[in-house]
């Protein structure tokens, strides 16, 4: 099939080779160029088929139109949806996304950003996996927009969308004791993570200002066979829980089948809570209530924290001001917590 170019339109209108780039691009008008005119030259090129040359588009303008998005697994429901949030909003705004998973491993992360800027993207969106921010820093030292969502490090001058997971650990807390729970276990996920972090927070400080004795975290990663390892040792103890609250759903998925095989029946035996509230807990077997993380909101702020930056950068070669957003999510109720009041 013969190459349609610009060169083939113009011959075939009979209009000349730069007024028919400047209709292609967008800039008649600019450069008064009649609407007949116009319109002559987008019906042949519409005829024909013509798809502009993005690289020589981006090249003439000196942008890429292109992001990138580091994730630390797209197995995870969460991590994946919000690469589909993304990448939908940026289709619509003209920009296409680079996607990299890292496996929840830094190296996996910090050769995923090498590689992303060596296709000379315009911004970042990174939601990190390890303690490490070298790298971080490096992509702010060459002045390209970064924003993360999710997790992040306060103490650099990066802006940050994240779900408020003190918050949402405290609320289910609260709930768990508001329905008689007062042994409440929780299998947390990994122990450097910010989000992490902040959930164990939210779960301590609630079982605190309550006055429990009882206090109970394990766990080291958010994984199904972490859950499960973690719940198997937990029912093991001479004190049993009443409730356990996972904080992922990954995690809650190895919880329940640690359940199952020792013959705990949820939620007549013991209660279950998690964080995330993935679409598929309303099909289990008994639907577990879970924490909603606002992960569109999440997903749309972060793309106009970013996109703001790159249009800053363009205008004067600086990017705006550290903003840092949480946003506070709230509880799915379902089947899965019993009353024992």
């Amino acid at each position: 099939m013969k190459n349609i170019t610009i060169k083939t339109i113009s011959e075939n209108t009979q209009v000349s080779l730069t007024t028919v780039s400047r209709v292609m691009n967008g800039v008649a008008e600019k450069y008064r160029i009649s609407a007949k005119t116009a319109e002559r030259v987008l019906k042949e090129a519409e005829k024909l088929g013509y798809i502009p040359n993005q690289s020589a588009i981006n090249l003439r303008l000196k942008k890429s139109f292109s992001i990138g998005l580091i994730v630390p697994s797209l197995a995870n429901p969460f991590f994946s949806t919000v690469v589909s949030i993304v990448n939908k909003t940026l289709h619509e705004k003209g920009y296409s996304l680079l996607v990299a998973d890292s496996n929840e491993n830094e190296q996996t992360e910090i050769d995923a950003v090498k590689h992303l800027v060596s296709r000379n993207i315009e911004g970042i969106i990174i939601i990190p996996s390890g303690r490490k921010t070298d790298h971080i820093n490096q992509l702010i030292k060459r002045n390209l927009p970064v924003v993360f969502v999710d997790r992040y490090f306060k103490e650099l001058p990066v802006s940050y969308v994240s779900t408020d997971h003190f918050d949402g650990a405290f609320k289910m807390v609260e709930y768990l004791i508001s329905r008689g729970h007062k042994h409440i276990a929780c299998i947390q996920g990994g122990r450097h993570v910010m989000s992490n972090q902040e959930r164990v927070n939210g779960y301590k400080a609630a079982i605190s200002k309550n006055g429990f004795g009882y206090e109970y975290v394990g766990g080291n990663s958010f994984t199904m066979e972490d859950g499960y390892l973690e719940t198997k040792l937990l029912l093991q103890q001479r004190e049993k829980p009443t409730a356990i609250f996972a904080l992922s759903d990954t995690i809650l998925l190895g919880v329940l089948k640690a359940l199952k095989e020792d013959g705990y029946q949820v939620p007549d035996d013991i209660s279950v809570a998690s964080f995330d509230n993935s679409i598929y807990l309303d099909y289990l077997a008994c639907p577990v209530t879970s924490i909603s993380q606002p992960i569109s909101e999440i997903s749309q702020i972060a793309i106009r924290l970013l996109l703001d930056k790159v249009d800053y950068q363009g205008k004067d070669g600086s990017l705006s001001d550290k903003q840092e957003i949480l946003i506070s999510p709230s509880i799915i109720h379902r089947k899965s917590v019993k009353d024992i009041l």
